[in-house]
């Protein structure tokens, strides 16, 4: 169970890519791919842990899971 008040897989401040699941800090500008910067690609890693996180695509949108870190819903984030 993820304890309340535990930082989201998407909250800020991201720790990790969540496309590519590199540190911020070494993770190059050029890593992040196309069609996620058109917002056409889901959060792939946990920008918490960089762990994988376990997706899925619906028509209208997508949902991410982090053993860690809870989910995370397209909707709520305004990314369909």
């Amino acid at each position: 169970m993820i304890p309340t008040g535990s930082a989201g897989p998407l909250t800020e401040p991201l720790k990790f890519g969540i496309h590519t699941g590199a540190a911020c800090e070494v993770e190059a500008p050029d890593a992040v791919p196309a069609a996620a910067l058109l917002g056409l690609e889901p959060a792939r890693f946990c920008g918490q842990c960089g762990r994988r996180m376990v997706v899925q695509i619906r028509p209208n949108g997508w949902h991410a899971r982090c053993s860690r870190h809870g989910t995370v819903d397209s909707v709520e984030l305004e990314r369909r």
